[in-house]
């Protein structure tokens, strides 16, 4: 993780790269694969800025990495710190590390965006929901194509990001780990078949978190508390449960009972949603939509390719 970072200047924050860095660099350029092109860059080019890349964005800024060393390819107007260099047509050659970040209907126009261009980058990361790795791959040569599904936490360095490769060496998995591990939890994924999964709870999770807490507030609103109040209080109970939970050797699922007295007011709720495993088969049949939907994008991905 230093070693990739390191290609990165960063504020007197950040990390300092090992000795003999430079070195095992050069021997990995050195290796076969896609060569890069005689004007690749060093740094990060970010392909979309919309809610999850610019969530990456500000996330690898707050690790540390230099803003001026990252450069946003969008035809629109988004909303960049200080300091990000804004395109909206790539430059001329291949950066290092080339991450895809639109929607996954736009894998055409970025495919056609780097369209006749000779090599390719060192590392392709893709967070296109539901598009393959073999669609990747054919889409923009790549030394090494890794999946990624982040989440919307990551722009506070709390979410979690799922990856996948198939046939890419240690060191292009220690690059793509290394670029991520600044945002969160990093899960790398056994088979690609289970990404669809981890894209439901993990990648779509957040959403039906968000959704919880509204409806956590707004059944306390209709018990009599103001809605701004029952919404702070929702609020701070998820937050407080959740590190809690996150810190504990016991499973949440312990930890509620043990909250649970027999006869108590918590155990009385938590009969509604224990009753014919209600919450279980809601989250079952959320999850399942998700993934089925996922599923749908990447035959869709496929059929254009």
């Amino acid at each position: 993780m230093r070693a990739f970072l390191s290609r990165f200047p960063v504020r007197p924050v950040g990390r300092q790269e090992p000795e003999g860095g430079a070195r095992r660099r050069a021997d990995r350029d050195a290796r076969g694969g896609v060569s890069p092109s005689p004007s690749s860059s060093a740094g990060i080019w970010l392909v979309g800025a919309g809610n999850m890349g610019g969530a990456m964005l500000r996330g690898w800024l707050a690790s540390g990495i230099a803003a001026d060393r990252v450069t946003v390819i969008d035809p629109g107007s988004p909303d960049l710190p200080d300091g990000v260099r804004h395109v909206s047509a790539a430059p001329e050659g291949w950066p290092e590390t080339l991450v895809l970040a639109v929607k996954p209907q736009q894998l055409d126009a970025a495919r056609a965006m780097f369209a006749g261009r000779e090599g390719g980058p060192r590392l392709l990361l893709s967070i296109l929901a539901g598009v393959e790795v073999a669609t990747l791959a054919a889409a923009i040569p790549a030394e090494a194509v890794v999946r990624a599904m982040p989440n919307l936490p990551v722009a506070i360095g709390k979410g979690v990001t799922a990856l996948y490769a198939d046939g890419v060496d240690d060191a292009r998995r220690s690059e793509a780990e290394a670029l991520v591990a600044p945002l969160g939890l990093v899960e790398w994924i056994g088979g690609e078949a289970l990404f669809d999964a981890v894209t439901a709870l993990s990648g779509c999770g957040p959403g039906f978190v968000f959704r919880f807490i509204d409806a956590l507030a707004t059944a306390g609103a209709r018990l009599g508390l103001p809605a701004d109040q029952a919404q702070r209080l929702a609020l701070a109970t998820v937050e407080g449960s959740a590190l809690m939970a996150a810190g504990s050797a016991e499973s949440p699922a312990t930890l509620a009972d043990r909250v649970a007295s027999p006869g108590g007011s918590t155990r009385e709720g938590l009969n509604m949603l224990d009753r014919d495993d209600a919450l279980i088969e809601l989250l079952a049949a959320t999850l399942g939509a998700s993934a089925a939907r996922n599923r749908a994008m990447a035959e869709e991905a496929r059929t254009r390719s």
